[in-house]
Order: C-alpha cells, then sequence, then structure tokens
C-alpha cells in the first residue's frame, strides 16, 4: 500500500471510530481511533520528504486539539449531547441540615431497610438515616445515635 493511502485511511478511520464512540460507549473505539491517529503520524513522520513529515505531525496535533475544543464547547448542546446527559437540576434537592431538630435518643421507625441508608420516620417526618452497624429492617424501632454535620445515625432501639 502507498504510504499516502495508509495515511489517509489511518486517517479516516481514526475519525470514524472516535466518532462511533458517542454510540459505543466503553472508550476501546475511542483509544483504538486515537492509536489510528498516532499510526498515521508515525507513517507521515517516516515516510514524507524533510519539510511535509513535521507538517503533517502539526496538522495532526491541531487538528486533534480543535476537534476536541469543538466537541467540549458544542457537544453538549446538541439533540445527541442532551439525550446522553442528564437535564434534571440538583439544586432542589437538599440535605437536612438542621440535626437538631431530633435530638440524640429520639425514637421513631425504620420506613425501610436500612443498608446501611434509608428513611426512618420521627416524629411523623420521613428523614434520611444511616444505620450505625447492622442493618435495620423495615418496621423496625430505631433510636437516633448521633447527628453530625447533616448526617443522622441510628440503631435498633
Amino acid at each position: 500500500m502507498e504510504p499516502i493511502t495508509l495515511y489517509f485511511t489511518l486517517l479516516l478511520a481514526g475519525f470514524v471510530l472516535i466518532g462511533t464512540e458517542i454510540f459505543v460507549p466503553g472508550a476501546i473505539l475511542g483509544i483504538c481511533g486515537s492509536v489510528a491517529w498516532l499510526a498515521a503520524a508515525i507513517v507521515g513522520a517516516v515516510q514524507f520528504p524533510a519539510p511535509w513529515n513535521m507538517l503533517s505531525a502539526f496538522a495532526l496535533l491541531l487538528v486533534g486539539i480543535l476537534t476536541f475544543v469543538v466537541w467540549i464547547k458544542f457537544f453538549p448542546k446538541s439533540r445527541i449531547g442532551k439525550s446522553l446527559s442528564l437535564s434534571e437540576s440538583t439544586e432542589s434537592y437538599k440535605a437536612h441540615t438542621d440535626t437538631n431538630v431530633f435530638p440524640v435518643g429520639t425514637l421513631g421507625e425504620a420506613v425501610s431497610t436500612l443498608r446501611p441508608s434509608g428513611i426512618a420516620r420521627f416524629d411523623g417526618k420521613r428523614v434520611d438515616v444511616v444505620a450505625a452497624g447492622e442493618w435495620i429492617e423495615a418496621g423496625q424501632p430505631i433510636k437516633i445515635s448521633s447527628t453530625t454535620g447533616g448526617h443522622i445515625s441510628v440503631v435498633k432501639a
């Protein structure tokens, strides 16, 4: 195969493999595409005459960087990018930071199985809790053992 044909075949294969990585996650195709680009750079450096071998290497580097920048800038806003990423905002999700509402020793009930985290009910309010030690089945009576930094630890009552 002629060096120029091999060079452009490797370049095209690299583009196709990296582009296919969008639809087939796992990084294997992207890595293969990058290896194809690297092989094209080596073919260009070895087979092309003096001024063109360095020009080829710099052009590949420039195209790779520009492709990456354009990808990062525009892909998340595209229709495919939006469908592949989360669109919900987490602003409405807030952990309870006021752990003084339920003092240590308050009795309650496990609403869900605590493995080790889950939901419990104290004074009619549902609260995220973490079991200290063993798992606690739903419906079991529990007691608050500690409250630190927005985390409520419980034990079996």
